[in-house]
Parts: C-alpha cells; structure tokens; sequence
C-alpha cells in the first residue's frame, strides 16, 4: 500500500490514497432514453485486477452499459435503468454510498481527451482529487502528480513542463493526462470508453502499454472497435449485438482468447473475425 505524508490545507498528515482493486457484477440491466429501450437485462462478471473488453458494432449499447457502471447515465435527464449493479457486493444504486464517493472509486476515461486546455498539466493531474475536495500542497501534491504521470507513463515526457497547459500537449499525451487525472483519485476500477479511437498507432500503443502496468493495481472495463486491441489488451471480453427491433444485449462473455479462437455462438465468431460490424 503506498502513503505519501506531505501538508493538507490544516498540517501534515499522512496521505493513504490507494485503495485495492474492485470486482464489479451487473445483473439483468435494462436502460431507456425516454420511451427508446436501448440494453435488455444485460448481466456480466467483472473480476478484479483484470481487462475486460465490451466488444460490439456501434448503436448496440456498450456504452451506455458503461456509463451505468459508474453512475454517469442517470446524468441524462430522459434516461432511466433497471437491474442492480454491485462493486464487492455492494448495490451502487440502492446502497448507502453517496454517488460522488461511487465515482470517485469507478473512474472514467473517455474517447476523445479532455483534460482543462487552460490549466497547467500539474493542476490537471489534481482536479479530481480538488473536485472531491481533497487539497493537496508542497511535497505531497508534487509526489501525487509524479506518481499519477508516472503510472499514465507521461512523466519522463513533462516533468519539466509541469507547469505548461494541458491544451499544448498532443492527443496521445492529452489521453494520458487525463488517465493521469484519473488514477490521481485512486479508483478502484477504471472505464474507458473507445480511449484510443482518435489516436495514431504510436500512441495507441503507448495507451496500451499504460494499461497494461497500471491492470495490476486497478480493474479496467474498455469499450473497443479494434478487435486486435481487444485480443492485446484484454483478458475477458463480453460481446453485445443488437437489431433493429432488439435492444442491446451480451451474446455471450468469458476469456478473450476463448472468444476468439472457440466462441460459442456463430455470431461471435463471425464479428470477431471482421465478417461484419
């Protein structure tokens, strides 16, 4: 476990932000926007300290289903849900936690990065962290940004720019700010949704590369279309399909190199292997 003792706003303390990665399950989830069904009692096992990859064609609810994962669908004023979610066994719906602690442990990075192009990369890396009312000084916020730019491997790249804008660095390096920014609040799963879609090859793999070091010490649930990525990065995958008259729906899920070398529907098998989608 990693403590960094440093000076809060009223003396110094010792500052314990890592938490341990968490298991996630979702139990026949269905979701609307407004009278519009668009996921059909989807269930599906998240474990710990693992990749798991939503697969599907675009429109078919992937998503959505992660933005349920952490809260974020209810933002949408037509939107509504059914089903139960739990994080270690806990309902993050009907529980006692209130939503910005459940946010807070369920990151989110999304497909085209968006970090505050006006505010240095250091005061970037601690939004989050200033946004739940964490404040950070001195040695203690300097040890949480190299930390969380260490673990987005980005620090060797600004180290000696930490006081530039966010908004000079490229796409790849904003991408990385803001798993930067996210890891900085130590969540216990991490959702990242299409985050390599709008990026070159060079730094898609470099993305890759930071999930890979950080899959250790924090779940990640990926949205994807490339289904090399999928295969590279992932270690369980879940397929969603759906039809003009169907909402979204899990085909089936388990281990990604069984998904991909012997699925169990034909369907699987023929998105996997690019026939359509």
């Amino acid at each position: 476990m990693t403590t960094i003792t440093g000076n809060w706003d009223d003396g110094a303390q010792v500052i314990d932000l890592t938490r341990s990665p968490a298991s996630m399950r979702a139990h026949n989830v269905s979701a609307w926007f407004g009278n519009h069904k668009v996921l059909e009692r989807v269930s599906l096992d998240i474990s710990a300290h693992q990749v798991t990859a939503l697969i599907g064609p675009s429109g078919c609810g992937k998503s959505t289903f992660l933005r349920i994962l952490n809260r974020m669908h209810e933002l949408v004023p037509s939107a509504s849900l059914a089903g139960t979610v739990l994080l270690d066994g806990e309902d993050i719906y009907r529980g006692p936690k209130p939503v910005t602690d459940i946010r807070r442990q369920i990151g989110m990075v999304f497909q085209k990065p968006n970090p505050f192009p006006a505010m240095s990369i250091a005061d970037n890396v601690l939004s989050g962290l200033r946004l739940s009312g964490t404040r950070l000084h001195g040695r203690s916020a300097h040890a949480v940004v190299q930390q969380s730019l260490e673990r987005a491997g980005l620090w060797n790249e600004v180290r000696r720019r930490l006081s530039e804008p966010g908004g000079a660095l490229s796409g790849g390096q904003q991408q990385r700010l803001c798993i930067a920014r996210a890891l900085a609040v130590e969540p216990r799963v991490l959702l990242m949704d299409e985050p390599c879609s709008a990026l070159d090859p060079t730094s898609t793999g470099v993305i890759e590369e930071t999930m890979a070091h950080i899959a250790h010490d924090v779940t990640i649930v990926i949205v994807t279309h490339n289904m090399q990525q999928a295969q590279r990065v992932s270690q369980q995958c879940a397929f969603f399909l759906a039809t003009h008259d169907t909402p979204g729906y899990i085909v089936e899920s388990g281990p990604t190199e069984q998904m991909f070398s012997e699925p169990e529907d034909p369907r699987t098998r023929d998105y996997v292997h690019g026939r359509f989608g």
